[in-house]
């Protein structure tokens, strides 16, 4: 329940910075030379990233994923003209884990996350930075943008630019016409069930490190572009609409159909359309593919408050203060299934992990509708829409503690 602030029980040496009120900075977090302590936590430069590649050696993680936009071509996302706010209450939480009562400053000690944010509503309860982040810096999403990729696609459909998702790619990708992706539903592309053969999950990423090195770092021998990097992939193992496949590559052709039907940028389409409305506080930066197209798969890099404004416009079904920024329908189809669609429920869609799969959204179990963006390495913004509790999290590894931790959050905060 609320009393005594944890801000006051900082890991190590905590210090503020400006306007950054009840907020905690550790400049070390568990395991902190592994990550590159002593080098000061090192930014790889550009040519050393490119040939590891994400999610790069282990001392460099903190430092890429928290300026990704110095290392790889980016488009700025403008912040709010005027800044949203939020009012912070303090807390004093415990929950169980592993048969023992643990605290969030127990959690951060044993878990390599570089930003945590709890929030209900407009109050953040929590927020702890470690390895010397602050609340200034643009942590990367991971593969939370292909939700923000859903989130536009639903705006675009609102506005009549894209007419139904029961619509092909094709219709609004005329370089894809013909082929397998260009033949799919968009529908299917939000659920990731086009059909088409991607091994994204086999054979150590190969087909996702071909489509990185085709359509975001090409080399002199090549130079596909982004539309004949994914037509490329054009074989079709199940029908369409039938079969939940992890597949990142689906995202970025919704990033072509998002393109084609509102004749602009994502960057300018998220910034025109949610980014200013809910009042982000800070610049974004979006990772470009060689032709200049944002990567829908991966590579935005956002503050975690900003996270944490993404994750409370989702929790009121896409409403901000009043203003229905998503349509309210939208948001319930996005996360719900169908009796059609039941190979994407929880349970199902990913066995033997317990989740479902929404429009780009992580569907949680249980009878009370939960989401989530993910990314991999342990980037999370999990929503409860009954309680409008959000949580935020920025790490440097998978943490599988985060579902415990959240269960208890909604259960005593809820």
């Amino acid at each position: 329940m609320f009393g005594a602030s944890l801000a006051g029980q900082p890991i190590a040496a905590s210090w503020a910075t400006e306007n950054s009120a009840d907020a905690v900075f550790s400049p070390s977090g568990p395991d902190a030379e592994r990550y590159g302590a002593a080098q000061g936590f090192p930014v790889p430069d550009s040519a050393l990233a490119r040939q590891q590649g994400n999610p790069y050696q282990p001392k460099y993680r903190v430092g890429a994923f928290s300026h990704f936009d110095e290392i790889y071509p980016t488009r700025l996302i403008k912040r709010a003209a005027m800044p949203s706010m939020y009012k912070r209450t303090s807390v004093d939480f415990r929950y169980r884990f592993q048969e023992k009562q643990s605290s969030l400053s127990e959690y951060l000690s044993r878990n390599p996350v570089t930003g945590l944010l709890i929030a209900k509503d407009d109050q953040i309860l929590f927020e702890h930075y470690q390895y010397g982040r602050t609340d200034r810096n643009r942590l990367i999403s991971q593969s939370m943008v292909k939700s923000i990729m859903g989130m536009l696609i639903g705006i675009a459909v609102s506005n009549g630019a894209i007419i139904s998702v029961d619509d092909s790619a094709q219709t609004y990708v005329p370089g894809l016409k013909g082929s397998e992706y260009g033949r799919t539903p968009i529908r299917d592309l939000l659920h990731m069930s086009s059909g088409v053969d991607f091994g994204e999950e086999r054979d150590g990423g190969r087909d996702l490190s071909r489509l990185w090195r085709d359509m975001i770092s090409p080399s002199w021998f090549s130079k596909k572009g982004t539309v004949k990097s994914i037509a490329q992939f054009n074989q079709r193992i199940a029908p369409s609409g039938t079969r939940y496949y992890y597949a990142s590559i689906e995202a970025d052709v919704l990033g072509l159909v998002l393109h084609g039907a509102v004749n602009k940028s994502a960057s300018s389409y998220l910034q025109e359309r949610v980014w200013e409305p809910i009042g982000a506080e800070a610049d974004a930066m979006w990772l470009l593919d060689a032709e200049g197209f944002e990567v829908a798969h991966f590579g935005f890099n956002a503050v975690l408050r900003d996270y944490a404004r993404l994750g409370r416009l989702l929790a009121h079904d896409g409403a901000w203060q009043g203003k229905q920024i998503i349509p309210a329908q939208w948001m319930i189809d996005a996360t719900t299934v169908r009796p059609s669609d039941a190979y994407l429920l929880p349970g199902k869609a990913m066995a033997p992990q317990p989740f479902g799969y929404g429009y780009l959204l992580w569907l949680l179990p249980g009878q009370r509708r939960q989401f989530a963006m993910v990314g991999d390495w342990g980037q999370r913004v999990i929503v409860d829409p009954v309680s409008k509790m959000v949580l935020v999290q920025t790490a440097l590894e998978t943490v599988p503690e985060v579902w415990r931790l959240w269960s208890s959050v909604v259960e005593e905060f809820g």
